[in-house]
């Protein structure tokens, strides 16, 4: 039967073909922008890939019709996938028979997954391992230049204060010895706590799946406790319907007047309205790698205060965690042609509580 003329109904399950021969050998579907592609798999890591399957690199346009999604899956077992890559819907799955693993570079995977997708058989895995560290160490940078009142500081310089105007800005603190509240356990939220606490922080930790006999029990608190009590408040959770709009306009009044507020995670897990005036109010200080709106608008209203940090979304891009993810990607390639266990697969009940 020709890819393109096979036909599913709604809902109904995407059977795979016949089981691959090892003796066909293995190719993959490497679709991933330059200059992301050479930051995830540079020279060696490249190499090694190859050493175990045929790598076709595709670009992003060519998946966007049927006829190039199923040529460039003609034969093809493994998707090595990115942001961007479409929704492996029912109509895509039948133009890829043989693909067996999807491996995701970034951490969330569920704008590519569907109904369908479960009921396929394809597994899937992702490198948010890798990222972890790096989301940390810039949450622990904003937190440390919040905390010493820098870039209130460093406007002030900027837009031509006079030095002892500049000088009378608010006092800085230091980190060890100030109370850290981490919002989520997650992987990045772990790789935070450790940081802040090298530097003498004293931390709790919310999470409602937190269990008892896990390291952190003994730093949790209530979500209401901790807004209360602590002068700096990072945001690690991830993004769920349970989570969506946890921090409300409440519970932001709540925190003490000076505090610092870190978002590394995602924009729908607070109230940008809320925090927005709380900002510029000058009451909260606040820190952001994420936003309703991406890429940032050239006007936004957060770009105007003074005692707000900014990035754009690049806070799991270090060098290094682009380097990690591509090891993680081989690596997980590597267990499923040799039929070892994946380290980072993603199974469907995960997903209500994974981002």
């Amino acid at each position: 039967m020709h890819l393109a003329e096979t036909q599913i109904e709604s809902g109904a399950a995407v059977q795979r073909s016949d089981e691959i021969s090892p003796s066909q050998g293995w190719s993959a579907v490497l679709c991933v922008a330059e200059p992301e592609r050479g930051a995830f798999f540079p020279a060696s890591t490249l190499q090694r890939l190859e050493a175990r399957c045929d790598v076709r690199i595709v670009d992003r346009q060519v998946l966007d019709s049927a006829h190039g999604f199923a040529q460039s899956f003609d034969g093809v077992q493994i998707a090595i996938t990115s942001w961007g890559f479409p929704s492996l819907s029912a109509e895509r799955l039948v133009l890829a028979p043989q693909l067996r693993l999807v491996t995701h570079t970034g951490s969330s995977v569920k704008f590519l997954v569907t109904d369908e997708f479960w009921t396929s058989g394809v597994r899937i895995s992702q490198a948010g391992a890798a990222m972890a560290a790096s989301v940390a160490e810039l949450s622990l940078a904003f937190t440390l230049a919040l905390l010493r009142r820098i870039p209130e500081q460093d406007h002030a310089l900027h837009d031509g204060s006079e030095w002892q105007v500049a000088r009378t800005a608010r006092r800085g603190v230091e980190i060890a010895g100030a109370r850290v509240g981490v919002v989520g356990a997650s992987r990045t939220g772990r790789s935070y706590v450790e940081r802040c606490q090298a530097l003498g922080a004293d931390v709790l930790v919310h999470d409602p799946y937190l269990r008892h006999d896990d390291p952190l029990s003994d730093r949790s608190a209530t979500l209401e406790s901790l807004l209360a009590s602590c002068d700096v408040v990072a945001i690690h959770a991830p993004l769920t319907e349970e989570s969506k709009g946890m921090l409300g306009r409440g519970q932001l009044a709540s925190i003490r007047d000076g505090g610092v507020v870190v978002n590394t995670a995602r924009s729908p897990l607070v109230d940008m309205d809320a925090l927005y005036d709380e900002a510029a109010s000058g009451r909260l200080d606040v820190a952001l790698d994420v936003f309703d709106v991406e890429p940032l608008p050239p006007d936004d209203r957060w770009r105007a205060l003074p005692n707000v940090l900014l990035t754009p979304h690049l806070g799991g891009a270090s060098v290094q965690s682009r380097l990690r993810a591509g090891q993680i990607v081989v690596s997980e390639i590597e267990r499923f042609i040799s039929g070892r266990a994946l380290e980072h697969e993603v199974h469907r009940p995960a997903l209500e509580r994974i981002g």
